[in-house]
């Protein structure tokens, strides 16, 4: 008979791209979908669907954004990554004569990219994770519609924005999400009673906003719903910019291309070496790095739980949290990691089950009230309501308003209402103040928000004026680009 557990672990991990079908390609448009697809979301279910085949079950838990889910099923965007993995293997082949060694390991990781979409995803994702989530091996999230920070939104915009994603991720799953990864872990003291309205039974929220103290779920304020914290001291041992194993020497270098054909042929090297001086990739040395930093994972992971445990005198948890596309996208070898922690962790005598088996394991603590909190810097809302970007701020707070002034209540469902409702999300999404405060892609980021709340102006005032007609031109016009959920009703939206 196996020993007790010294505790239980649970993986949560997020995948969130902001809606980029129809608006533009290079370098932050549907790029930006294609290279996550191939790099993060294939390789890491793949991981996934492979442990479950040798009967592993609750091997984490999965987040998946409404607007993500969207693209990873819309034939546009299906349509398109997979000539984008084709291109991919020809640029393998093109480098061929100058780079031997790294072309011929991408024409292998291509070809192998292209196999599995054909075999698991040309239906899109929707099918993959609903196998996967019936199998037992992942429990799946929901979350508001188009990713936007919940805190600083009306009452009313958060309430719909919350059951248009966890309607939408019904629609595509089959199941009501009871878990939602709240956007950007973003919390405002009172949101937990609208979580519970809605039937969201947990959430997250980043380690400081419980003071650390993140080994046991707890009920927030006088809810009937769950938080969870994210474990710092374990999660910060893979994605920490100082010390986490992405930057090891080992591994293969994100930011180093060979720019003649996007290709990534270098290794870390190290810290402050120059690309042009950095070691040529090495797939054996990536691999001996891969064991040596899962063992050490391994290790920290059950030290933690073990002083947690002396400490509360109970069993513990921790939970390590991070954005999906970390792993094979920021981290060429994230996916080869994950598959050799989530194997050992069990051997170490470390139960590995979702944040829904964790409470079905009783690791639930006393009542806490939380303060506003994200997981941005500075873990407050600095990101999505600073000095950098006060104009955002403004321009959601227009939109909101227009939004709820242009709705009048009726009994039948208006397309073009429908349309309003989902350009003004698309408009609020969290990404756009985020790459602004980063600098990360800022004037697209601001075009895309300004666009989008444009586009709410303009389909208002006509149907405040009455012009209905013209204001269905207008939607039509936006072809491809206007069409993210067929399932978003406005008639949801219910001012306060």
């Amino acid at each position: 008979m196996s020993p007790a557990p010294v505790g239980t672990f649970c993986l949560v991990l997020h995948s969130h791209l902001p809606w980029l079908a129809h608006h533009g390609r290079w370098p932050v448009g549907e790029e930006w979908l294609y290279q996550a697809w191939a790099h993060a979301y294939l390789p890491v279910l793949d991981v996934v669907g492979r442990l479950a085949a040798e009967g592993r079950r609750d091997l984490l838990t999965l987040g998946v954004t409404p607007v993500l889910a969207a693209q990873l099923d819309d034939p546009h965007c299906l349509r398109g990554v997979h000539d984008w993995l084709g291109g991919w293997l020809l640029r393998a082949h093109g480098t061929a004569g100058r780079l031997p060694e790294a072309a011929a390991r991408e024409h292998r990781l291509a070809t192998a990219a292209v196999a599995l979409f054909e075999r698991d995803w040309r239906h899109g994702a929707s099918p993959l994770l609903r196998r996967l989530a019936d199998a037992g091996a992942v429990e799946l999230l929901g979350g508001p519609a188009t990713h936007p920070f919940a805190p600083l939104l009306d009452p009313a915009v958060r309430t719909f924005a919350l059951d248009a994603g966890l309607t939408d991720t019904t629609v595509r799953l089959g199941a009501r999400p009871s878990g939602i990864w709240a956007p950007e872990c973003g919390y405002a003291p009172g949101m937990e009673h609208e979580y519970a309205a809605a039937g969201v039974q947990r959430f997250l929220v980043d380690g400081p906003a419980l003071h650390g103290d993140t080994a046991l779920a707890r009920p927030v304020g006088g809810a009937d719903v769950l938080v969870f914290g994210r474990d710092l001291d374990v999660t910060y041992r893979v994605w920490s910019p100082r010390s986490g194993y992405p930057g090891g020497r080992d591994y293969r270098d994100f930011h180093t291309y060979d720019h003649a054909s996007g290709l990534k042929p270098a290794r870390v090297t190290g810290r402050h070496v120059p690309p042009e001086e950095k070691r040529p990739y090495d797939p054996d040395r990536a691999a001996a790095a891969v064991e040596r930093d899962a063992v050490d994972f391994v290790s920290v992971v059950r030290e933690r739980l073990l002083a947690e445990r002396d400490r509360l005198g109970r069993p513990a948890l921790t939970v390590a949290a991070f954005d999906t596309e970390l792993f094979g996208h920021w981290w060429h070898e994230g996916p080869a990691w994950l598959a050799t922690v989530l194997r050992a962790l069990p051997d170490a005598g470390v139960h590995v089950t979702t944040l829904r088996g964790a409470v079905d394991t009783g690791l639930v603590g006393a009542p806490v009230e939380l303060p506003p909190s994200s997981w941005g810097s500075g873990k407050d809302w600095r990101v999505w309501a600073g000095e950098a970007v006060t104009d955002l701020v403004a321009l959601n707070e227009r939109v909101q308003k227009t939004l709820l002034d242009a709705l009048r209540p009726g009994l039948a469902r208006d397309a073009v209402r429908d349309a309003l409702a989902q350009e003004a999300l698309l408009a609020l999404s969290s990404d756009w103040a985020f790459m602004v405060s980063k600098d990360s892609a800022a004037d697209y980021a601001r075009r895309r928000a300004y666009g989008h709340a444009a586009r709410v102006d303009e389909l208002a005032g006509l149907l405040t004026a009455g012009r209905d007609r013209a204001a269905a031109r207008l939607v039509a016009g936006w072809g491809g680009t206007g069409h993210v959920f067929g399932h978003l009703d406005a008639r949801r939206i219910t001012r306060r």
